[in-house]
Order: C-alpha cells, then sequence, then structure tokens
C-alpha cells in the first residue's frame, strides 16, 4: 500500500513525522520502513534522522503484511461488544496482553482475534498484530477496537490522529482533587532511564493532554472520568502520577495498592469509545460496564471514614 503525506512542521524528523500523521506505525515501525528504504521525497530515498520541510511530500510505501503462520488462532473467551464486516470491539479483561511480545507468545487479544475473526483482519499494522488499531496496557481493562480489513484501519487511523475517535475512561485516583474538573496538559518521552517507563519532559516529550471530571470523592481517593485528547503510552497513568494523584494499585508510577485486596495492577477501566464507522460514516457509541474489581474498589473507598 502507497499514501503520500505533507509534512507540517520544519525541521521535523521523518521518522518521528510519519508515526505521529500514521498512529498505526509506531516509531520503531516508522524508523524500520525507512531503514528498508520505503519512505521518497523529491525521487529521493529518506532517512530515518532526515529533516523535513514544511509542506515536503513524502510518499511511503507499506508492504503487504507477511502471513501470520507463527500466530496460533486460539480459543479465548471474547467480550465482543461490537461487531460488523469492518471493525470489532472487545471489552479486554485485566491481565490479557494485546499483541505477543516476549514474555508473552500466545493467549493474547490477537491469538483470540485470529480464532474469532479467521482471516478477516487488517494487515496494515503488520503479522504481528493484525487489526489492532491502538492499544491499551494489560493491566487495564476496558474496550479496544480492532479492523477487520484495510480500509477500515486507515480510516480509524486518521480518526485517532484527528482525534475524532473518542475514548473515555474510569479511574480511581489517590488523594482528593480540588477541582470538579479540569485538564492535564503535560508532554511524555520515554523515561531516561527506565525505558519500560515514560515520564513527563518538557525538553524531548510529545504534547499530551487529559481531560478529567470527578464522578465521586471518598475519603483519600477519587473517583475519574478521563478523556484523552491524544493517546500517548501510559498517558492517564503518567499524568496523575505527575500531579501527585497517581492511579490507585499502578505498581509502576506509585499508586498504592494495600488496603484493596484482588486488585491486580491499576484501578483504570477504558469504559467507552466513540467513532465514525469507516463504511457509513455513522457515528457509532459502544460502552460497557465497570467490572468487578472496579466495583469493588469503589465500595471499599466508600466504607472509609
Amino acid at each position: 500500500m502507497m499514501v503520500t503525506l505533507h509534512a507540517e512542521v520544519e525541521g521535523q524528523r521523518v521518522d518521528q513525522f510519519l508515526s505521529e500523521v500514521l498512529p498505526q506505525l509506531s516509531r520503531s515501525a516508522a524508523q524500520r520502513l525507512l531503514e528498508e528504504g520505503r519512505a521518497f521525497s523529491h525521487g529521493k530515498v529518506l532517512k530515518k534522522n532526515y529533516r523535513l520541510q514544511a509542506g515536503e511530500e513524502v510518499v511511503l510505501t507499506i508492504p503487504d503484511p507477511e502471513p501470520p503462520a507463527h500466530l496460533l488462532p486460539q480459543a479465548i473467551p471474547l467480550d465482543v461488544r461490537y461487531e460488523d464486516e469492518d471493525v470489532i470491539v472487545v471489552n479486554k479483561p485485566v491481565g490479557m496482553v494485546v499483541h505477543p511480545a516476549p514474555g508473552h507468545p500466545d493467549g493474547t487479544l490477537v491469538n483470540a482475534l485470529l480464532y474469532h475473526c479467521g482471516e478477516s483482519l487488517s494487515g496494515i499494522n503488520g503479522s504481528l498484530r493484525p487489526g489492532i488499531v491502538h492499544r491499551i496496557d494489560r493491566d487495564t481493562s476496558g474496550l479496544i477496537i480492532a479492523a477487520k480489513n484495510d480500509a477500515a484501519h486507515v480510516s480509524l487511523a486518521e480518526q485517532l490522529k484527528d482525534h475524532s475517535l473518542h475514548r473515555i475512561y474510569e479511574a480511581v485516583v489517590a488523594g482528593g482533587l480540588r477541582e470538579d474538573r479540569g485538564a492535564i496538559e503535560l508532554p511524555i518521552a520515554r523515561h531516561p532511564t527506565e525505558r519500560k517507563k515514560m515520564a513527563v519532559n518538557h525538553w524531548e516529550g510529545r504534547w499530551a493532554l487529559t481531560h478529567w471530571e470527578v464522578l465521586q470523592r471518598f475519603a483519600g481517593y477519587t473517583h475519574v472520568q478521563c478523556r484523552l485528547a491524544t493517546g500517548r503510552t501510559h498517558q492517564i497513568r503518567v499524568h496523575f502520577s505527575a500531579i501527585g494523584h497517581p492511579v490507585l494499585g499502578d505498581p509502576v508510577y506509585g499508586g498504592i495498592r494495600k488496603g484493596f485486596p484482588g486488585l491486580n495492577g491499576q484501578c483504570l477501566h477504558a469504559q467507552a469509545l466513540h467513532f465514525r464507522h469507516p463504511r457509513s460514516g455513522k457515528r457509532v457509541e459502544v460502552v460497557c460496564p465497570l467490572p468487578e474489581y472496579f466495583s469493588a474498589v469503589l465500595t471499599k473507598c466508600a466504607s472509609f471514614r
């Protein structure tokens, strides 16, 4: 598949540009395509550190996916909340990894989707992530959308880019937030020394914005709803940790778990997805209820005096 893109920011690195305008590509995936000589401008192959001129046209060739022969379809139960010939929306449980990775070769959402959907999954994101448009963390529960064909994938990726695909989360955070609603606008980048973590970085970070609203207040904790304006890795977790209110149970960003038996990981749930259907253009809104672990946390919080 060939796509033509136009640069907007003068002096931006081409690998960064590609990963931002094509959300289905990670920075490392964009760099691999560049190293393979698949990006051109003015007839010349671009290197990953090439800096663009504003308005410059970039032609990128995305290779056809390799058959995922090494990925086994697995009959893992799925909580399907919406499905048609183009997209599927699944309520992912806590503990399920989205796609195979070192240490998690199977038992993933991708393995389950391959069994459920057969070969009808988009190949844009490569053989390891067929159909996957966006991700949520292993220990975050809730809604995730997958594309069943490349046209749907491109449409959903564009909606992620222009923020018309709305992702709404609920979380329990430590402490009491002073206001009833607000926004956290802090740039996020990879942690300088702990590479599996993200961090607020005012010099090298990418712009990130999280809108939040208080749903319930408890003694020492707050139940909030979050709307993502951007989709940086660990965004909600990093943002609330940065303002001194880490997500309850978050083992990476300082959220305490003591006093909440049965809480495995952060108390964070992707509760709703709103998107424009890739084929019909109609607005689709998918909502799922809070899982049992989250409801149990709220009950426990309400018992504190």
